[in-house]
């Protein structure tokens, strides 16, 4: 042990008066957590229409319509206000409530009510958001707002309640982030031989979804130290989990080190808002203890005000002992998961996304492939043809452009074109649906990309190239990438195509030149 981690021990086991209490815990955790609502509704309200509005790359009505016909009922089975109704406007005003509604929280106006209200909607619109919402942290962050709302006073919004921190709430958000630790490391040693081996972060800083700056200089740092930091990734993941409900120093000392690992994340590359996320939870092991060497005297004479006249609520407490039952009870699903040797990742075994089950890159790419959209105004396709290229806000293209960083902000379209390139055209209709739109230089579509290649009339073609990208040596010059096109992933299209047209007619996704949209069964003419 250093002297420097023994100094870190002996300090927090000499913890001040009250450290066992929660009132900075609570304080801080729910200016966080207002924090991530703000960024996740944000990005949402900027990029919820090309999305899932009536015009989107994946309408909502769509959607709703299959799961009407369904047979089940549609409330049992995917809960969400936007039953009432899905209009364009709705879902575009829901956002920007949802916008709001984080700024009071992040600002300290928090209570049971306003925290209810922010999981009720962004559960509407993670039930709406189909591939665009099927990312762990969606779940993630509404199992910890829901855990949020009970630990809040029903009506108070000051930043510091009369209302005590219910104690069983604190231990319902450490039991969230002892699962959310121990589901990422057990799916990686069951998932990929080079967490096993200590070899995956040779590669994973070059292959993760988005790389920011720092990735580049991490990728080409020494195997050993690649080595040693998978070593630190089990400890974190594997083993101080165990010390979440345990004595006062070792639960403190947990909790810091998932805190460290999550900043070290956010530092080594763009993962929207999970590493911000996953801090929320890990804050329920640091007592008061801890906040009052860190945070201003200001805010803690402000707690220890609200301590001195504090009115614990009988039916609080209730209400927090039913929160910690019905949380053992559903945990039973994802405890039986995490034993199992075919554990899933990122699973629900709820419709409200109660208690879930978590894990991160259980597998890791060796190499990179990228996909390129490339269009042409010229009538014919020859070998001399002039293609230029189309660019999105955050994943890489063109390989002179510098990483950027855009966490916790959240490009959705850039994270599923990633996923695309692994796969095929068909198991990506969006992708297939947002060609269609550039062909018509859609002004939604455009508005997801950074560039548009033809200002002044839409492209006759649109063809997606696939290329094998690899970061450049760093402090040498030259552009950021190096790559070499492996080969097509999708053929030039036209709007006249009848591939195009019949592969989107079947979905209900054909739009024609004036943006009607054509479902599979509707129609030619006007309406």
């Amino acid at each position: 042990m250093t002297s420097a981690f023994r100094v870190l021990v002996l300090r927090l086991r000499a913890a001040p008066p009250r450290s066992g209490e929660h009132w900075l815990t609570r304080f801080v955790f729910l200016r966080l957590l207002g924090l991530v609502y703000f960024f996740a509704f944000l990005s949402l309200a900027n990029q919820v229409l090309p999305l899932i509005g009536s015009r989107g790359l994946l309408p909502a009505r769509i959607y709703l319509e299959a799961v009407r016909e369904g047979g089940v009922s549609p409330w049992q089975e995917l809960p969400t206000l936007f039953w009432f109704s899905h209009s364009d406007a709705n879902l575009q005003a829901g956002a920007w409530i949802g916008v709001g509604l984080s700024l009071l929280l992040l600002a300290g106006l928090a209570n049971a009510l306003l925290l209810a209200a922010l999981w009720a909607l962004y559960l509407s619109f993670v039930h709406v958001g189909q591939v665009w919402y099927g990312y762990g942290w969606e779940i993630q962050l509404l199992e910890t707002g829901f855990l949020a709302i009970f630990l809040c006073p029903l009506l108070d919004p000051r930043p510091f309640p009369r209302l005590p921190p219910p104690f069983p709430v604190l231990l319902c958000l450490r039991w969230l982030i002892v699962r959310i630790m121990l589901g990422a490391g057990l799916i990686k040693i069951r998932g990929d031989s080079c967490w096993r081996d200590l070899t995956c972060l040779l590669y994973h800083y070059e292959t993760q979804p988005i790389p920011n700056p720092l990735s580049r200089l991490l990728h080409f740092l020494p195997p050993w130290i690649h080595r040693l930091e998978c070593l630190g990734n089990h400890l974190v993941e594997l083993v101080a989990p165990a010390f979440a409900f345990g004595p006062a120093a070792a639960r403190r000392i947990a909790g810091l080190l998932f805190v460290a690992f999550q900043l070290f994340l956010i530092l080594s590359g763009n993962l929207s808002f999970l590493n911000y996320l996953t801090i929320a939870p890990a804050l329920a092991c640091l007592d008061d203890g801890v906040w009052r060497r860190i945070l201003p005297r200001r805010l803690v004479a402000a707690a220890d005000r609200a301590r001195e006249i504090a009115r614990p609520s009988k039916a609080h407490r209730v209400a927090a002992l039913l929160l910690a039952g019905l949380v053992a009870v559903l945990s039973f699903w994802p405890v039986r998961n995490l034993l199992s040797s075919r554990q899933m990742m990122n699973t629900s075994f709820n419709a409200l996304h109660l208690v879930n089950t978590y894990g991160a890159f259980g597998s890791v790419g060796r190499e990179r492939s990228e996909i390129v959209l490339e269009g042409t105004d010229e009538e014919a396709i020859g070998p001399d043809s002039r293609w230029r290229a189309y660019e999105f806000k955050a994943k890489p293209g063109d390989p002179e452009r510098a990483l950027p960083v855009v966490a916790p902000y959240h490009y959705r379209v850039d994270w599923q074109v990633w996923f695309a390139a692994m796969s095929t055209p068909g198991r990506h209709a969006w992708l297939v649906h947002l060609v269609w739109k550039l062909l018509h230089n859609d002004r939604g579509a455009l508005s997801l990309l950074a560039n548009d290649p033809f200002p002044d009339a839409p492209p006759r073609f649109i063809r997606a190239e696939l290329y094998r990208y690899k970061f450049t040596r760093p402090f040498r010059g030259g552009p950021y990438w190096e790559r070499a096109r492996i080969g097509s992933w999708l053929p030039p299209m036209s709007t006249d195509d009848p591939r195009i047209r019949e592969f989107l007619g079947a979905r209900g996704l054909l739009e024609d030149a004036n943006e009607k949209e054509i479902g599979p069964n509707e129609p030619r003419g006007p309406r």
